[in-house]
């Protein structure tokens, strides 16, 4: 599986987006690292939660 995220991304959790805005720490064997602003670190299985990823251009 590839992903669309690399170590310093800022995502959101689609479903739990009370967590606030995470970065991407790492990426291994589709678990992504993320540490959130209300949460604090989370490891996500990216075959069973969806993270989008927040375009800093807009």
């Amino acid at each position: 599986m590839i992903f669309d995220f690399e170590p310093g991304d800022k995502v959101f959790n689609i479903a739990n987006k009370d967590w606030g805005i995470g970065q991407v720490q790492s990426i291994i064997k589709g678990k992504v690292t993320v540490n959130f602003q209300n949460v604090g670190k989370k490891v996500i299985n990216m075959d069973n939660i969806e993270l989008k990823k927040i375009n800093e251009s807009n």
